[in-house]
């Protein structure tokens, strides 16, 4: 049996632990999530974030690599909430880009992650959830999770912009774009069947489709 390592990508409130919940139950896939209740420095981040980023982005390096190469040799195909080149190429130059990561702790992070991700085996499918900013501030708020209360459109702005850097280099394996504006995999049984046949068109070969350009 061919087993796949799947990881969803997307900005900050995209859909990403929704669509990789309902993929699993779906498809049978076991699921991971980003770790926030076991991170011994989010609080003190959020407390003070150029005393601790540098730390915050290696504790994330070290658990993303973990359960990155766990999946990667599970005996069952996984899906993933969040990458961990996410960490480096979005967050982590976020950090610096605002001033709340140094360019010396910049520099020593990016050449530890560049060591630990070259030995990492690569994702058979990246999944880039992509959302407008205002549906995403629309959605941030529905939420009202306390730790996002302070996230602005420009900074999601910010983010989309260094997404989309992102997205223009990397290579590691196939991506599937799905615009997520107006995509509703939660309560819409027609608009999850659509998401799944793209990753398996996707997987076996076939042309990329952008959701929902197609109709």
């Amino acid at each position: 049996m061919v087993t796949r390592l799947i990881l969803v990508a997307g900005n900050i409130g995209a859909g990403k632990t929704s669509l990789t919940e309902r993929l699993g139950q779906r498809l049978g896939w076991r699921t991971a999530f980003e770790s926030v209740s076991d991170n011994p420095y989010l609080s003190d981040f959020y407390a003070d974030m150029r005393q601790w980023s540098f730390h915050l982005q290696v504790f994330f390096l070290g658990h993303r690599a973990e359960q990155h190469l766990e999946l990667a040799h599970d005996p069952q195909s996984t899906i993933a909430d969040r990458s961990i080149y996410e960490d480096a190429y979005i967050f982590a130059r976020a950090l610096h880009h605002l001033g709340n990561l140094s360019e010396r702790d910049y520099l020593a992070y990016r050449c530890l992650f560049g060591l630990v991700t070259a030995s990492l085996p690569s994702p058979d499918l990246l999944i880039y959830l992509n959302a407008s900013v205002p549906v995403l501030m629309n959605r941030i708020q529905q939420r009202g999770r306390a730790m996002e209360s302070g996230i602005t459109a420009d900074y999601l702005s910010l983010l989309e912009s260094f997404y989309d850097d992102w997205m223009d280099s990397f290579d590691i394996c196939p991506v599937l774009t799905i615009r997520s504006d107006d995509l509703d995999f939660v309560h819409k049984k027609n608009h999850l069947d659509i998401v799944v046949r793209r990753i398996q068109d996707k997987l076996s070969g076939k042309e990329e489709l952008i959701f929902p350009e197609d109709g």
